[in-house]
């Protein structure tokens, strides 16, 4: 397997950045947070989303893996 320079890249900072904090990720995330707030950006944060439980003996809804775009444009292609 080939070794991606840029993938190298990112994992050494984030070995880096993570030994600052002695790889504790409670740490981590508050230098982050701080990072956010001397940014002076606006960043969005999204309530999380509840998954309703299947009914007893009821199967998954099957999930499509085409985009919309790509729906529309098969559905054309059968016209």
């Amino acid at each position: 397997m080939n070794d991606d320079p840029i993938v190298a890249e990112v994992r050494k900072a984030r070995h880096e950045h993570a030994a600052k904090f002695n790889y504790d990720i409670a740490a981590i995330f508050e230098d982050t947070r701080r990072q956010e707030k001397e940014s002076g950006r606006q960043y969005v944060s999204y309530p999380p989303r509840r998954i309703e439980p299947l009914a007893e003996g009821k199967a998954p809804a099957k999930v499509s893996k085409r985009s919309p775009k790509r729906k529309r444009k098969a559905k054309q292609a059968k016209k």
